[in-house]
Order: structure tokens, then sequence, then C-alpha cells
């Protein structure tokens, strides 16, 4: 069973949905966002963890593990969620956690690969899916395929056209591992 932990807009969670893979919960640190509403429209539960509810970082992460847990979650999806998980959120779910990433990894970590791709000037950057542990992007990569940067790209038509490959990659891979 799948559980999918979202910050914004939730392309890669319909994703997910339309691949049919079984999606059993939705975790997010941000209320009234599309995601929510996509996995209101599909019929999954979801729950949102805003940071400023809790005393810590640390507790939110030990609720939001928890919750995850209690819905039988046996690996956890980041679809562009935007924290860092805290060591406590490992302790208690597990290292079964996997995200996406615009960018080859390790080169390209953070928040905003894509600029950095193109501040490079790289003629190519990646769709990644890797393994999550208490770094920035550090953990193993599971699966990455190249992007070519196109003449006169900007972040918003490089970004549009990687989102279409993790579109496809993420399903793919979380099929394999639920599979395993």
């Amino acid at each position: 069973m799948i559980g999918v932990l979202v910050s914004g807009e939730g392309t890669n969670l319909q994703a997910l949905v339309d691949a049919g893979l079984p999606i059993v919960a939705v975790a997010s640190n941000r209320a009234g966002i599309r995601a929510l509403a996509r996995a209101e429209a599909a019929g999954i539960p979801a729950s949102v963890f805003a940071a400023e509810d809790y005393p810590s970082r640390e507790a939110r992460d030990d609720a939001m593990a928890r919750w995850l847990r209690d819905c039988d979650v046996e690996l956890a999806v980041l679809a562009g969620y935007m924290h860092l998980l805290r060591p406590r959120f490992f302790e208690v779910f597990g290292r079964r956690v996997v995200n996406t990433h615009s960018a080859p990894l390790p080169a390209f970590p953070g928040a905003h690969p894509i600029e950095d791709v193109l501040a490079a000037g790289l003629s190519q950057t990646a769709a990644t899916v890797h393994w999550v542990d208490e770094g920035i992007d550090t953990g193993p990569v599971i699966r990455t395929e190249p992007v070519p940067v196109e003449p006169g790209d900007t972040p918003d038509t490089l970004r549009a056209r990687v989102q279409r490959v993790e579109h496809r990659i993420l399903p793919e891979v979380v099929k394999e591992l639920i599979a395993a």
C-alpha cells in the first residue's frame, strides 16, 4: 500500500492515481492545495500536517509517520513534498520512502534543480527517482532518465518536459517496488 506526501499541485500524485496504484493515504504539509483536491476526487483519505500545528518539525514528522503507518502504508512516495523529513519520520515509518527530482543526482540536489541546470549551461538534465534519507537528495538513485535542454529553454519549459518524464517513470518505479 502506498502513501503519498504532497505540498502543491499534485501532478505526480495524479500520475500515480492514473496508473491505478494502490494509494491508501495522502499527507500534506499545506492545507488548501490542489493535490488535496486530487486526493479527494480519487476517494483517497488525506490529512494535513502543517508545521505550525506542532511544537517542532520532529513532532510533526512523528505524527505524520504514525498516521501513515496506521493507514497500512508500506511505501511512501514524495510527490512534490517540499520539506526535508526529520530522522524521527524514518524511526517511526521506516526507510521505504522514494522521491522524484528534476535533475541528475548527486550533481544537482536541492529545491531549484531546473534553475541550477540552466545556470550551469548543461545540454541535458534528468528525471530522477531516488530513495530518501535524512539528507537533501542524497539517497541512492533508483532510476534516472535524461531530458535534453533545448535552446531558449526557460525554467518553465524545461520543467514541463521533465515533469512529463517524471509522470511516466515514477509510476513505473513504484509498481516495481511494490511488486518486489
